[in-house]
Formats: structure tokens, sequence, C-alpha cells
């Protein structure tokens, strides 16, 4: 099988790719600057690197590399949608259609331009199924029941948080909501908590924004998650099962045991 892979951030690219290249897959690389990690253009048949705000470009090398389905891995930082670069035609009017610029509104519109032109884009976990969280504890250490509380409220707001495209994350301590993330994403999100608990332990919760379906945008935790939760005193996270990755896997849990951070699947929840 052949298909396109656009690289955004994180470790997500990487596997996908390595992956791809296991299994015997053709992929060809559209790599987005500032965002893609180092390396990814060794682990495709071709590499293509290119801004965010060059959609006609992307389309042109998918149509030249025959290319008909296509995945998004990783994810695009927020804040390069203010940045300065200049979007090309076909953004500009795609962007000057949309009735707000988040994240739903944005790929949804260039999800819609790529199937104009024949391209379908596909689950973006179509190979890393494995890596989904599953349902219940993830660790051997169960949530205490001060971190069930906090668990169960910070998934109540997170949820009506996420249902405006707001953000993934928040940060909860004793039943408060200490951090909303933002564009900021969610390791500068929990540190900027840590500065306003005092000492306090914070439990991390993060959610799908009750899409039914996984192709962009997609919860991601890895290592430096947990490393980030130890350096910031978070004691839980708590994640959407079937819905969110867990990027080296088998790391990430050693890391939350030896710290004694309990990680829970939670059965998502529908819009």
């Amino acid at each position: 099988m052949r298909y396109g892979l656009i690289a955004g951030s994180g470790r997500f690219p990487i596997l996908a790719l390595q992956t791809a290249r296991e299994l015997g897959h053709e992929v060809v690389v559209l790599a987005l600057r500032d965002n893609a990690p180092p390396g990814v253009e060794q682990l495709g048949v071709a590499c293509h690197w290119l801004s965010i705000a060059e959609l006609s470009r992307l389309i042109d090398i998918l149509h030249k590399e025959q290319i008909t389905e296509v995945i998004m891995a990783g994810q695009v930082k927020h804040t390069s949608l203010f940045s300065s670069l200049k979007p090309d035609w076909r953004l500009f009017k795609l962007l000057a259609a949309l009735p707000s610029r988040n994240t739903d509104a944005l790929i949804g519109g260039v999800r819609d331009e790529l199937e104009k032109e024949g391209i379908h884009l596909a689950d973006s976990t179509l190979l890393l199924k494995p890596l989904l969280a599953g349902v219940g504890s993830l660790t051997r250490r169960k949530p205490d029941s001060d971190e069930e509380k906090d668990i169960h409220y910070g998934r109540r707001v997170a949820n009506a948080l996420a249902g405006h495209d707001v953000g993934q994350s928040v940060a909860i301590s004793e039943r408060a909501c200490v951090a909303v993330e933002a564009m900021e994403g969610t390791d500068a999100m929990l540190r900027r908590a840590s500065t306003l608990v005092n000492g306090r332990a914070l439990r991390l919760v993060k959610v799908s924004r009750r899409r039914k379906h996984l192709l962009f945008d997609v919860p991601a935790v890895g290592p430096s998650t947990i490393q980030t939760m130890i350096e910031c005193g978070a004691t839980a996270l708590a994640v959407d099962a079937g819905r969110t990755l867990l990027l080296d896997k088998e790391e990430m849990l050693r890391l939350a045991a030896g710290a004694g951070i309990a990680v829970v699947g939670c059965q998502p929840e529908e819009s």
C-alpha cells in the first residue's frame, strides 16, 4: 500500500512511519516545518518539507506522488495559526470561509479540500491501534478516593470545554480546576498549574472532544508527559480509552509506576 503521511509534532509520526516500514508500506512524508520531528525524512520513500500555509503545494505533491489516501500524524502547534506565515491562495480562501479558526473547523476544511481532489483522509491511528489506551487502570496503582473525585470532576470540566474546542486537558487539585489547556500544550499548562497550588497534588485529565472519529488531533501522552507530571507534582492521569495514544507505551507506564503515578483509561463521553 502507498499513502501519504502529514507529519506534525511529537513521537506519533515517527512511530507510525516505523510501523509502516515494518509492514512494508510505502509512505510519502509531508513534513510540516517547525512541527515535524527530526528523522522523519529517513523513514519514508520520499519526504517533502512544507509549511502549514502551503495547502496548494500539499495537494500538488500528493497528486505528483499519486497518493489517494493520507494520514495526519502528530499535532500541529496551534500557535502556527497565528504566525507570520502568509497562507497561499487556497488556504486563504478556506480560512475566509470558516466561521471560526478552531481545530475542528480548520482541519475539517482541509479534509474537504482533499476530498474534492480525490484524496481521502484516513484514520490517523491506522497503524497504531495497539497503542490506544484501554479501559480501567493501566498501572498497578489505582487512583485513590481523592484522585478519583478529582478525575470525575476534571472529566466533567474537560468534556464541557472540549466541546467548544478550547483544549484537551485540565489540571485539577482538590476538586478545583487549576488550569485549562489552550494553545500552549499540556506540558506548559501543567507547569503553569504547578505554580498555583502551593505544593498540593495535581491530577491531569485529558479527553478526546467527544469525537467519534480519529482523523486528526488525536490525544496523545507519553514518557515526556509522565516526566512533566513528576516535575509538577501530578499524581494521576486520566485519558479517554480507545481514543488516546500511549506513545512509547511500555516506557511510559514504567516511568509512571516508578513515580507512583496512577494512569487510568475512562470510557469516553459521547456527544
